[in-house]
């Protein structure tokens, strides 16, 4: 069950951070209670998550998935630039989840 709450913590992640960026630096009101929504869902599927995974792994893997995810989305609905550096570094943060995962967590 931890393993379907941290995916879940990971989607509210991406929502909260994809959100910040429409807040427009918390001016805008909707917006910026959408991201405090996903912000606070995100934390609470964590600590969820976290009752069984060691804190360690689990916030890595709530923090590298969300950051993958986060830029993927960013350039498909934000038109961001991806380039080999940046598929690198995603490449490696994947590895380093996988081993993560490894270890029996």
């Amino acid at each position: 069950m931890h393993w379907l709450y941290l995916g879940i913590a990971v989607f509210f992640e991406i929502a909260f951070a994809l959100g910040a960026n429409a807040t427009d630096g918390f001016t805008k009101l909707w917006p910026s209670v959408f991201t405090l929504v996903m912000a606070a869902g995100g934390i609470f599927f964590l600590s969820r998550a976290l009752l069984t995974l060691d804190v360690g792994v689990g916030y890595a893997i709530w923090t590298g998935l969300g950051s993958v995810g986060i830029v993927l989305l960013g350039a498909l609905i934000f038109k961001e630039k991806l380039n080999w550096r940046k598929l690198i570094g995603f490449g490696l943060v994947i590895c380093g989840i996988i081993g993560l995962q490894l270890t029996g967590a």
